[in-house]
């Protein structure tokens, strides 16, 4: 029984502590128009480089310009979710759907597509980015079309094994039989099966774009400097480590937090949605 009540307790804490962290900054990031309605721009030299935890009125400090540091961690979480839930919905939409067709169609559409997936897996991520970045030029938009280039290979790797492992099921063939069209046989039959595996994948890949998008982006490879963003605040924080270390390590925790309540979460739904991986107790 307390093995049971321990094995039992870790999935729960992982769900609470996923949404305490991920829910609570998109909770707040999503109501920073009403918390701070000049979305951290109000530039205030008289108070520049405040320290934190001295006063409620900048309660995480305020950076070289007189910024405070809290409105603008909050307000720039905005780029990084939008970057991280937009492209993983992109690299879904287009991986689930090579996917289905190369397990479903096999033969050449197969060849084709896993041919094109493999050239793609064997680029460095940095080195795409920077071939991507040179020809088409950086931004907000281009950084989702990159992430959705990216990582759109996992998910059609990951649904053509699972069609190969359903395709030749008793109820794929008597949808078949009954002459049930392929389109339907893809999203009506097979697609409902594979909801739990892509719905984990996409769970953890939303916080590795988060991370990627922050990584491009201090690199002056990702979203215009001008718009604030936690790996723009990293950036700009870099030049100030001794003097203020609170320019960068505010927007740095906020990358970790998020981070760390979708891995949880993440974690949580793999235990929930795949019951062959579950430890017994």
């Amino acid at each position: 029984m307390a093995r049971a009540r321990t094995h039992k307790s870790g999935p729960q804490l992982e769900l609470v502590l996923g949404l305490l962290l991920a829910g609570g900054m998109t909770a707040a990031v999503l109501l920073s128009p009403l918390l701070f309605p000049d979305g951290g721009e109000k530039i205030n030299l008289m108070a520049r480089l405040t320290l934190p935890f001295q006063t409620w009125a900048h309660p995480l400090g305020t950076d070289p310009l007189g910024r405070d540091v809290l409105a603008r961690v909050i307000t720039g979480g905005k780029i990084s979710l939008l970057v991280g839930f937009t492209s993983v919905v992109g690299a879904v939409v287009i991986g689930v759907v090579m996917g289905l067709v190369a397990g479903y169609y096999r033969g050449f559409w197969d060849m084709v597509v896993m041919r094109f997936a493999d050239v793609q897996l064997a680029l460095p991520f940095i080195l795409l980015a920077i071939t991507f970045i040179a020809i088409v030029g950086g931004g907000l938009t281009n950084t989702i079309i990159l992430l959705i280039a990216a990582q759109w290979v996992q998910y059609a790797r990951l649904v053509r094994g699972s069609v190969l492992s359903l395709v030749d099921r008793e109820f794929i063939h008597a949808a078949r039989a009954i002459g049930v069209r392929d389109v339907k046989i893809l999203f009506i039959h097979l697609l409902p099966n594979l909801a739990g595996p892509v719905v984990v994948l996409m769970t953890l890949n939303v916080a590795t774009n988060i991370l990627l998008e922050s990584s491009l982006t201090f690199l002056g490879l990702g979203v215009d400097p001008t718009i604030p963003s936690w790996g723009g605040m990293l950036a700009d924080g870099r030049t100030y480590l001794q003097n203020a270390w609170w320019v960068s390590v505010f927007p740095g925790l906020a990358i970790l937090l998020t981070v760390l309540g979708l891995n949880l979460l993440g974690d949580w739904l793999r235990d929930r949605l795949d019951p062959t991986g579950r430890t017994q107790a």
